[in-house]
């Protein structure tokens, strides 16, 4: 019997966007050179996944189960069962947020998501109720916020970026902009903290600009907070969500940097009010999700929250030694960078100095296309990460991006001094 064939007009039009099939392609592309360098993935270095102990953490969680009241049975059973669509660590969640980050609000106010990726998803989803709302996003921009947006048929505006984030003058025009047209910025998309792609970092000014730009114009702002711990201690920035004096801010979040990506774990800070029944936009994901995962794992999130419960109930704590390596690497790469291409003319080659994150960005004179990425891997042994797919308005068809955190230093340098053969060789730099 014959499968059924389907017309690729029947199905979903985001399912043909070049932007949901890019994350795949590049683990693929991985997978076929497997001895290159590969600056491509910003994943978590892999030595701190030989120090995760599973029960260890599980055990830690249950401890802390038993010591809130419940028998050992209870909290057993609390790990196997499906567990609130809300999740079972919202307590521990909070802390850690208002120990770290000043974050105040009540566990109830927080949902614990299947990573930041549903998070965004469930945001969307309950924020865009008409065809004429608008997200606007920083441009160049991660692509699971602009993916998601695909997905649900919500129309996204590219606002440029500059060195202290997201251009805001830009921004007040879209908004009027849109208001003449009969349409509303609904909300604004950003990572304040060395941003993925672009590595900017919004200073405390700009914060305040942005959160005051919200209130007169009437959107909130949806923040991204992955990076932020890779800023050393004495630079650390409030983020947006605990400058909010006027609920504008949903805050989402995840663990796969500071604790370990496989867990699958993030977490929404929506304690906005809805309506007038005391109903927070927390509630309102909460629903939403059981219809998308149900609930996330709650084995996962015991796992989660024993690691927070070893390190005080703190993130800054949990991620020192992990931000350290990552600020380590972020130099070494820049450096290597400046010692192999250092003698190549600016104006051909460039690449940004961003003080914390992962990523570097690098601007060539030809477009950076999959047939360049193709003989990269294949000629010289190194892979990178095209960067035409994180621009909505294009822009970033001849810049390629750099991931430091998944290599140690020696590997930087072999992949920085290939990566000088590819670009003085096959760029004629």
């Amino acid at each position: 019997m014959s499968a059924a064939w389907l017309d690729q007009d029947s199905l979903h039009p985001s399912l043909r966007d070049p932007l949901l099939g890019s994350i795949g392609f590049l683990n693929e592309v991985m997978g076929r050179f497997p001895d290159a360098i590969s600056f491509a993935p910003g994943a978590p270095h892999p030595d701190f996944l030989t120090e995760i102990d599973i029960q260890r953490y599980t055990g830690r969680f249950l401890t802390h189960l038993r010591d809130e009241g419940r028998t050992p049975a209870q909290a057993q059973r609390l790990l196997y069962e499906y567990g609130p669509g809300r999740g079972i660590i919202n307590g521990v969640v909070r802390d850690a947020l208002h120990r770290d980050h000043g974050i105040d609000v009540d566990p109830d106010a927080i949902v614990i998501t299947v990573g930041a990726q549903e998070g965004m998803l469930l945001v969307l989803r309950a924020l865009f109720r008409s065809g004429s709302d608008v997200l606007a996003v920083v441009d160049p921009c991660f692509v699971g916020m602009t993916g998601a947006a695909r997905l649900l048929d919500i129309e996204r505006l590219a606002i440029g970026e500059t060195p202290a984030g997201i251009d805001l003058d830009t921004l007040a025009t879209a908004c009027r902009n849109a208001r003449r047209a009969g349409r509303r910025i609904r909300a604004c998309y950003v990572a304040p903290d060395f941003s993925n792609p672009g590595g900017s970092r919004m200073t405390l000014a700009a914060r305040r600009e942005l959160l005051a730009l919200a209130v007169r114009e009437d959107f909130y702002v949806l923040e991204d907070d992955a990076y932020a711990f890779t800023a050393p201690s004495d630079e650390q920035l409030p983020p947006l969500k605990a400058l909010d004096e006027a609920g504008r801010v949903i805050h989402i979040g995840t663990f796969a940097k500071v604790c370990f990506p496989g867990a699958r774990v993030g977490y929404v800070v929506a304690d906005q009010r809805v309506g007038h029944d005391g109903k927070r936009l927390a509630d309102e994901l909460a629903t939403i999700k059981t219809m998308v995962t149900v609930n996330t794992s709650p084995l996962c999130q015991a796992v989660i929250a024993g690691m927070l419960l070893e390190h005080g109930r703190s993130l800054l704590e949990l991620s020192r030694r992990k931000s350290a390596l990552y600020r380590r690497n972020l130099h070494h790469l820049i450096g290597a960078l400046d010692t192999h291409l250092g003698d190549v003319r600016p104006d051909r080659v460039a690449w940004n100095r961003p003080h914390g994150g992962f990523f570097v960005r690098m601007r060539l004179p030809v477009p950076v296309d999959v047939d360049l990425l193709e003989r990269s891997a294949s000629k010289y042994g190194v892979l990178w990460t095209p960067m035409a797919q994180f621009y909505l308005g294009g822009g970033g068809e001849r810049q390629l991006r750099l991931s430091c955190s998944y290599l140690d230093t020696d590997q930087i340098d072999t992949g920085v001094r290939r990566l000088a053969d590819f670009v003085k060789e096959e760029v004629r730099a």
